[in-house]
This record gives structure tokens, C-alpha cells and sequence, in this order.
């Protein structure tokens, strides 16, 4: 069936599909944010360093994004949030108390990923389409010498 599509259609459903794939990509990103972006932190509780909650009773303000902790803190368990999740954030309460507490994701080593993914992803699409087209040119080039093999012999 697909080998029945001329080059324009093929080029008009991969357009299509490259569409719908940014269209679905921005959707998703839409709806996550305002899905789960405040109701996800306010049902997740996260371990704390020194057992202090102040951050969940009253406003805060965040000194460090969320990081990943480093190898010696990991082993060493000299800070308790690391150990959970690998990765910490500094609060500074409304009080005066700083806190240190687990965090879920750090959000530029999941962008800095999905980046590496799709640039790969591209790289291996473009090699394979390449590599491709060099097959096609070689099986016309050996059809079209067949062909005329066939008709200098004179025999149809």
C-alpha cells in the first residue's frame, strides 16, 4: 500500500504528522502546567532537613532551585533530604529559617534531556533517510542497466 504513494504524498503525511506531533507537544505541555503544576506540590510532601515544616504553614522564598546533590552528600547522609530523592532545594521561610528540602525533578536536566533526545532522535532520522536514498539511486541505477542489458540483447 505505502510503496502505491508517490513522493508528494509521502512528503504531505510526513509534514502532517510533524505537525501534529508540535501540536500535541504544545497541548500537553499547556495542560500539564495547569494541571498538575500547584495541585502536584500541594498534595507532595517532601523530607525535610531538621524536621522543620514552616514552608507549609507560612510564605517562603526559594534560595536555591532545585539541584542535584553531590556524591559525598549522597554517601555521606550528612544531609538527610539527599538521601530520598538525590536532589535538594534551599527555602528561606518567612521567620527567618532556612530550610533544606527534597525535591522531585531538577528541571534543566530534564530539558537539557529531552534536548539530547531529540537531536539524536533528528541525527538518526536524517542518516537513515540518507542512507535511504543512496539504496534507492543504487537499485535504479542496476534496474535501468538490467533494462538495457535486456534491450541491446534484443530479446523482450
Amino acid at each position: 500500500m505505502i510503496e502505491a504513494c508517490s513522493k508528494r504524498c509521502m512528503l504531505f503525511g510526513t509534514v502532517c504528522m510533524g505537525v501534529l506531533t508540535i501540536v500535541v507537544l504544545i497541548l500537553e505541555s499547556q495542560l500539564a502546567d495547569s494541571f498538575s503544576g500547584s495541585q502536584r506540590m500541594k498534595n507532595k510532601t517532601f523530607p525535610t532537613e531538621n524536621n522543620s515544616t514552616c514552608w507549609l504553614h507560612q510564605p517562603y522564598k526559594i534560595i536555591s532551585e532545585c539541584h542535584p546533590c553531590s556524591d559525598f552528600e549522597i554517601r555521606s547522609k550528612s544531609i538527610g533530604v539527599c538521601i530520598h530523592t538525590s536532589f535538594k532545594e534551599i527555602l528561606r521561610c518567612e521567620n527567618g529559617e532556612t530550610v533544606t528540602r527534597s525535591c522531585d525533578r531538577v528541571a534543566y536536566l530534564e530539558e537539557r534531556a529531552y534536548w539530547k533526545f531529540t537531536i539524536w532522535s533528528f541525527i538518526l532520522g536524517a542518516i537513515s533517510s540518507i542512507a535511504v536514498m543512496l539504496r534507492m539511486r543504487v537499485l535504479n541505477y542496476r534496474a535501468k542497466q538490467r533494462a538495457r542489458r535486456v534491450l541491446s540483447n534484443g530479446s523482450i
